[in-house]
């Protein structure tokens, strides 16, 4: 066998006499066998320590030594490096700043993996040398941290993203064959795209077709971000790709169409997608909604009500009848908060069935039904069915007409639990909604039990944000009051942005608006009072109307006042 040509930190061992020739070369072979580093090699094999290799490669390469122990993992940019390139090249990325990657190495030479990094983030990449032992134990630490829904997102190759698993049970709608070897490269653009939504939490997809250009955007934490201009004579293609994978009918471009598509990421993990086609002017614009199951499980405490909200929200789930409304507009959250209540009801006990157009997240042991009035099944039809069901607890997606109403009522008048959704601005105006739409004001105060206004707004980033000064005048004139805040907490905080997140922002928080249906309420129900007196009432009881909620995240430091201004000032 022939002898590997020795280089770089091989090289430089048996230079200063820490390994002979034929020990270098050996344990050279063993790290290209074993696809790991020499230096990686080296001091998991002991032939030299960690501290002896990291000194003698910074005195020969004239790169300063860097104390890893001392470094704050929280700094490191998440996603900036795919996971195989780290553990391919046993190194991690521990700065950016501007154009430039800081990256830990335990072997400056390696100058195979600066360039690949280099190739692979479009960043100008700079090695940070570092010991070998603690490097090892650093990247094991940062891969075990990431789940299976983000692991490796940015790593998937071309063969992995043209076998990613797309499944969808429901039969064919008249298609045609799936693109064949000339459409691979659109294969594998749409499953990046689905996989990159999925990675940086959107929750929806974009693709727009226009005259003489087309892009893709993503709605993240409510915002839209342009993330993709792909070639406008792509425009046919993506979308005709797209319809097969929903199982839509790719020959009819004249009318709207509704599919879904279910992405599996691994053995435990599925993610669906809804997903509608509209034509335009300049072609189909396709828009996919992403439904995560998870979402409906990670409890009450983590959607952002108050204490007090919580408890009435609670309590209201805790009653054997009557009826709770949510209420807001669309991609407020409502799904989620009912879907949170339900999954707090959902145990052997109770018989629990919903109707929704469509079902966007499915929940074992809840019977979900997707109305379709194709067929005649509407909201008002699903609920008689269910009442012949021996129903305990029913949920309506949406409230929409008279007659849906006056059957809700009905079920929660005669012993069961009623949860849906309308679509207006407040509490107050959803029982105004309710007698403009011909509901009996005795009907509805003594059925509804508590009406949920909410909005999202985007939360602010805990590594960046900021506090700023504001006058007192102009809190003030902003809604702050010394009678719902103390002044001493009027502490607002302004967004800055950082690696580890988006112009300021991470993820999204509820603001509610939670109010009780009481004695007195009732009565200005049945006097057939209007929305202002109803909300004067509710405030005079206590109830924090959403405005109000939105200002108490701001003192929290939970969001911005710009924030609570866009989601809840008139």
């Amino acid at each position: 066998m022939t002898t590997p040509l020795l280089s770089g930190l091989a090289k430089r061992l048996v230079a200063d006499q820490v390994l002979d020739e034929a020990t270098a070369a050996s344990a050279l072979k063993a790290a290209r066998r074993e696809k790991q580093t020499f230096a990686q090699h080296a001091v998991e094999a002991k032939l030299v320590s960690a501290r002896e290799l990291a000194n003698i490669a910074s005195l020969a390469f004239g790169t300063p030594l860097f104390e890893l122990s001392s470094y704050n993992f929280e700094l490191i940019p998440k996603d900036i490096i795919a996971e195989k390139l780290i553990s391919k090249h046993f190194t991690l990325p521990l700065y950016k700043r501007g154009n430039r990657l800081f990256v830990a190495v335990a072997d400056p030479t390696n100058l195979a993996a600066l360039d690949e990094i280099n190739f692979n983030t479009g960043l100008n990449t700079d090695a940070i040398l570092v010991e070998a032992d603690k490097l090892a134990k650093a990247i094991e630490s940062y891969l075990s941290q990431n789940d299976d829904m983000g692991a490796g997102l940015d790593g998937v190759d071309d063969e992995e993203l043209d076998a990613l698993d797309i499944d969808n049970n429901e039969p064919d709608r008249n298609n045609e064959d799936e693109p064949g070897g000339d459409e691979a490269p659109v294969v594998r653009f749409v499953n990046k795209l689905l996989l990159d939504a999925i990675r940086t939490g959107a929750s929806d997809i974009h693709f727009e077709p226009y005259e003489k250009t087309y892009r893709v955007r993503f709605r993240t934490d409510g915002i839209l971000h342009e993330i993709a201009k792909p070639p406008i004579q792509l425009a046919n293609r993506l979308s005709a790709r797209l319809k097969v994978m929903s199982k839509m009918d790719i020959s009819e471009k004249r009318v709207p169409q509704d599919g879904r598509i279910k992405m599996k990421l691994s053995k435990t993990k599925a993610i669906d997608f809804r997903v509608n086609s509209l034509p335009t002017l300049w072609g189909e614009k396709i828009v996919l909604r992403i439904l995560d199951p998870s979402s409906a499980k990670l409890g009450i405490d983590a959607l952002g009500y108050e204490d007090a909200q919580k408890q009435i929200y609670m309590d209201a789930l805790a009653q054997p009848q009557g009826m709770i409304l949510v209420t807001g507009p669309t991609g407020s959250g409502k799904t989620v908060s009912l879907y949170t209540g339900l999954n707090i009801l959902n145990t052997p006990e109770l018989n629990i069935s919903t109707a929704e157009d469509p079902v966007e997240i499915n929940l074992e042991g809840i019977n979900q039904v997707n109305v379709s009035t194709k067929v005649g099944l509407n909201f008002a039809e699903a609920l008689r069915s269910f009442l012949r069901q021996d129903p305990d607890i029913v949920m309506v997606g949406e409230i929409r007409d008279l007659e849906t109403a006056e059957i809700a009522i009905k079920a929660a008048q005669t012993g069961h639990l009623v949860l849906s959704t309308l679509h207006t601005n407040s509490a107050p105006e959803t029982l105004t909604r309710l007698m403009n739409m011909g509901v009996p004001t005795f009907n509805i105060a003594t059925s509804v039990s508590v009406i949920i206004a909410q909005r999202l707004a985007r939360r602010l980033c805990s590594k960046c944000k900021k506090p700023v000064t504001l006058p007192s005048e102009v809190l003030e004139a902003e809604g702050f009051s010394t009678v719902t805040i103390p002044q001493d907490k009027w502490t607002v905080y302004q967004p800055i942005g950082c690696e580890h997140c988006s112009k300021g922002y991470k993820g999204r928080v509820g603001v509610y608006e939670v109010v009780r249906i009481t004695d007195s309420i009732s009565r200005i129900i049945m006097e057939g009072g209007n929305s202002i007196q109803i909300a004067d009432q509710a405030r005079a009881e206590g109830f924090s109307n959403l405005r109000l909620s939105a200002l108490r995240k701001v003192v929290m430091g939970v969001t911005s006042l710009e924030e609570a201004n866009r989601v809840t000032k008139d």
